[in-house]
């Protein structure tokens, strides 16, 4: 399914300056990365760097979920011998 509306033009320098400044704004990156990589109709180049980022925190924030959930586990264990 090929949207027709998607702009596949590659981004230019000044593109890639103002995705990223807008993506260091705190609460504002928070939005703009769900506006961006579920949009139809925005630059693909900047879809698909959203969608990325987005999966690289999911599976990381999972790592880090499965750690604190060990170190949990193992202070329990070892706070009733």
């Amino acid at each position: 399914m090929v949207n027709e509306n998607a702009d596949t033009r590659p981004m230019a320098v000044g593109g890639w300056m103002l995705t990223l400044l807008v993506l260091a704004i705190p609460f504002v990156n928070l939005v703009m990365y769900l506006v961006w990589a579920l949009s139809g109709t925005g630059n693909v180049n900047r879809r698909n760097f959203c969608r990325a980022s987005i999966y690289w925190f999911l599976i990381i924030l999972g790592f880090y979920l499965s750690f604190l959930i060990l170190v949990a586990v193992a202070g329990v264990a070892t706070s009733s011998l």
